[in-house]
């Protein structure tokens, strides 16, 4: 009896961060999936609840280059400068997603297919790369940072 009860407080001892770490996973897929959900409305006001609102966080985007006033300054340039040149947006993740735990900081990495519509009619259609860094702040997982690029070919 001793020994099986070490057994099981052995194994247990491996398996149980093995399944808090895929819990952790199963939650960054679904705030991924919400994500895309989110900006495919055109408004950033729908994505808010993903983001930490610390004023000096950094964001890199396709366009422009840089945003380091956190994500107010993300959400106000996306409303001001590029939503409005937009009829329809659909962001599409690919089944690519990676996440990689350490802690209370998660990095989710992936790529996406983006489709859109602008006011004058032109199109836009490529695949892009998303790196997001993640925090987690009170039992939620918050962006601290992400970087969106596009291949050059």
């Amino acid at each position: 009896m001793k020994r099986l009860l070490v057994v099981v407080l052995f194994m247990s001892t491996l398996c149980l961060p093995a399944l808090a770490q895929k819990k952790g996973t199963d939650d960054l897929n679904d705030l991924i999936k919400r994500y895309y959900a989110a900006w495919n409305t055109l408004n950033p006001d729908n994505a808010s609840f993903l983001y930490a609102q610390d004023a000096d966080l950094v964001f890199f985007d396709i366009a422009p280059l840089k945003y380091g006033g956190g994500w107010k300054e993300y959400r106000d340039n996306f409303k001001k400068n590029v939503a409005p040149g937009f009829s329809s947006l659909v962001l599409t993740p690919n089944n690519d997603v990676k996440v990689t735990r350490r802690g209370t900081l998660a990095l989710t990495t992936l790529t996406f297919h983006f489709s859109a519509k602008q006011k004058d009619g032109t199109a836009l259609d490529f695949d892009a790369r998303h790196t997001i860094v993640w925090e987690k702040r009170n039992g939620q997982w918050l962006i601290i940072h992400e970087h969106v690029s596009k291949p050059l070919f």
